[in-house]
C-alpha cells in the first residue's frame, strides 16, 4: 500500500491536493493501491465533498479524526427528520434560510442552529446549541453522530475545551482535552499529550511493512510523528514549491524551505525525494552534495498527467486564460491591470479567471473600478478539461510555481503561456519565442515596468506572431506529460525503491 500524507483540504485547493488527485489517478491506472490520509481538522465542511470535487475516489481517503473510530470519511446522510427524531422536549418553532435553520425552544433563549450541507437539501452537517445566548455544543455528522465539540465562556468569546468522538453505535471512542494552545487525547487505554504523536500513533497503527510506501506531502507538525513510527516502510518527500530561500544563500550556507528542513534534515531515512522538473532535480541534488555531503535519490516525476491532448475546432479570438486559487501570491491582480491597459491596443480582448479563494472580492471590486466586466470575468471554479482549448493564450501572474498544473494543461490544449522568468514551472513550460513569453521578474520590480512587460507581450502575441505555430509548439511539449508516460515512471520509482 501507497500511504500519502497531506493536512488539509478545501473548496479552493491549492497545488498539493490537486497534484495528489492527479497521483491518485496514475496509482489506480498502474494497480497500485493507494491511501492518502489527511491530519486537519475540518469543522465547517465534509471531508468527502471536498475530496470528491477533485477527483478522490471514497474509499481511498483516511481522516485522522475517524481513524480511531468505526465511521471511515462518509458523504452527510443524517438529515433534519434524523434530528428531530433525537429531540426530547417539544419544538416551539422552526425556520430556515437557504444552507441554515433554527430550531427554537420554550420562551426562544434556547435554540439550535442548524448548518445543512447546502440551501437545496436536507442533509445536516453539524448543528450550534445554544442556551441563553451562549453556545454550548457543536454536534457534527455525517451518516450519524461523528464527534461533539464541548463550549464554556472565556474572555467573552465562546472557548471549545472538549471533544468526544463517536462510534457508530454512540459510544465514545476517544476524546480530545484543549487548553488553549495544548492538547490532550484520551483513549480507554493511553494519554497522548499532542496532535504530533496521535498523527505518530495512527502511523503506528496502520501496521506498516517493507512492502509499504509513504510519501509525504506536507510534513509541517507531522514529520516527526510519521517519521519514528513508520517502521520499515519505506519514506519519499514530494518537493512542491522552491526548497530554498536564495537571497539567504551563499557559498557556505543555504536556508531550506521551513516546509522541507525537516525532511532534508532526516535524509538518511528518506528512500527518495521527488521533484516536478529537472531544473529543480539538478539544483537540489547539486546542493545535497554541496552543504551536506549526501547524494539522496531524486527523481522527477510530473506531478499531474494528461489524459490526451486537447484540440478544439474554435477559439474565441484574442481570449485569455488564468486558473488558479485566488490568492494575493498568485497577482492575478496584476494581470487585470495589464489586460486592462492591453485592452487599448487590442480592443476585442477578452480575459476569464477561474478559481476561487480569499482575494476573488478584492479582484471583482478592482475590474469594477476599472470598468472592465464588460472583457473580464470571474469565472469561479470549473472543471476545465474541455476549457482551456477554447482560448487563445495562458497568462500567470505567479512568482513561484514548482510546477504549475495549470501551465501543463494550458500546453495540452495547444495554448501559448505569458508568464514570469521565475523557477520552475515557467522556465519548465515556456520556451521562450517558440509556445510564449518569460518576462523579467525580480522581487521589489518596480509596478510600471512589471506591467509594460506584460502588455508589451500580450500585444505582441496577439498582433504579430505566429499563434498557430505556438500552437503546435505547446502541443509537442505537452507529450512528455501524457499519461502512459507519466505512469511509467510511478511504476518504474514504487517498483524499485
Amino acid at each position: 500500500m501507497i500511504y500519502n500524507f497531506n493536512l488539509g483540504i478545501g473548496w479552493a485547493s491549492s497545488g498539493v491536493e490537486y497534484a495528489q488527485s492527479y497521483r491518485a489517478k496514475v496509482l489506480r491506472n498502474i494497480n497500485k493501491p493507494a491511501k492518502f490520509i489527511f491530519t486537519d481538522m475540518f469543522p465547517r465542511d465534509n471531508l468527502i465533498d471536498m475530496t470528491r470535487n477533485i477527483g478522490f475516489e471514497d474509499d481511498e481517503i483516511i481522516w485522522l479524526y475517524t481513524f480511531f473510530t468505526d465511521y471511515k470519511p462518509e458523504p452527510v446522510t443524517f438529515t433534519l427528520e434524523d434530528l428531530k427524531g433525537l429531540l426530547q422536549v417539544p419544538v416551539e418553532k422552526y425556520e430556515r434560510t437557504g444552507k441554515t435553520g433554527k430550531i427554537i425552544f420554550g420562551d426562544g433563549n434556547n435554540y439550535f442552529r442548524i448548518y445543512f450541507v447546502n440551501a437545496d437539501s436536507d442533509y445536516v452537517h453539524r448543528v450550534e446549541m445554544v442556551s441563553r445566548g451562549r453556545l454550548v455544543r457543536k454536534d457534527y455528522y455525517m451518516s450519524g453522530r461523528v464527534f461533539s465539540e464541548y463550549y464554556a465562556p472565556l474572555d467573552g468569546q465562546a472557548h471549545m475545551y472538549h471533544r468526544r468522538f463517536f462510534n457508530r453505535d454512540g459510544s465514545v471512542a476517544y476524546e480530545e482535552i484543549n487548553d488553549s494552545d495544548n492538547v490532550m487525547y484520551k483513549f480507554p487505554d493511553k494519554l497522548i499529550y499532542s496532535k504530533e504523536e496521535l498523527i505518530g500513533y495512527m502511523t503506528k497503527c496502520l501496521g506498516l511493512t517493507d512492502d509499504d510506501i509513504v510519501i509525504l506531502d506536507r510534513t509541517t507538525g507531522q514529520g516527526q510523528g510519521i517519521l519514528e513510527n513508520v517502521g520499515n516502510a519505506k519514506v519519499g518527500v514530494i518537493i512542491h514549491a522552491d526548497h530554498y530561500n536564495d537571497g539567504a544563500t551563499d557559498e557556505d550556507y543555504i536556508l531550506w524551505n521551513n516546509y522541507y528542513e525537516y525532511a532534508f534534515a532526516m535524509n538518511k531515512y528518506i528512500s527518495f525525494y521527488v521533484t516536478a522538473t529537472d531544473s529543480q532535480n539538478q539544483l537540489l541534488g547539486a546542493q545535497f552534495e554541496k552543504y551536506m555531503g549526501v547524494k539522496p535519490r531524486i527523481e522527477t516525476i510530473p506531478v499531474g498527467a494528461l489524459e490526451e491532448l486537447k484540440e478544439a475546432s474554435e477559439r474565441r479570438k484574442h481570449s485569455l486564460i488564468t486558473a488558479s486559487r485566488l490568492a494575493t501570491e498568485k497577482h492575478v491582480d496584476w494581470l487585470v491591470d495589464a489586460v486592462v491597459e492591453a485592452h487599448e491596443r487590442v480592443p476585442d480582448i477578452t480575459f476569464d479567471i477561474y478559481g476561487r479563494g480569499t482575494a476573488e472580492e478584492a479582484l471583482k471590486q478592482q475590474i469594477e473600478s476599472k470598468n472592465a466586466t464588460s472583457y473580464i470575468r470571474l469565472m469561479g471554479h470549473h472543471d476545465l478539461e474541455d476549457v482551456y482549448a477554447t482560448y487563445d493564450a495562458y497568462i500567470s501572474g505567479s512568482t513561484s510555481e514548482g510546477f504549475g498544473l495549470t501551465l501543463m494543461e494550458a500546453v495540452g490544449a495547444g495554448l501559448p503561456i505569458i508568464g514570469f522568468d521565475v523557477q520552475y514551472g515557467n522556465k519548465n513550460f515556456i520556451d521562450e519565442g517558440k509556445n510564449g513569453y518569460r518576462l523579467p521578474y525580480n522581487t521589489g520590480m518596480e509596478k510600471r515596468r512589471r506591467q509594460k512587460e506584460f502588455v508589451d507581450a500580450i500585444v505582441k502575441l496577439f498582433t504579430e506572431d505566429d499563434l498557430e505555430a505556438m500552437r503546435d509548439y505547446s502541443y509537442q511539449m505537452a507529450k512528455e506529460y501524457l499519461s502512459k508516460e507519466v505512469e511509467a515512471k510511478w511504476k518504474k520509482l514504487v517498483e524499485t525503491v
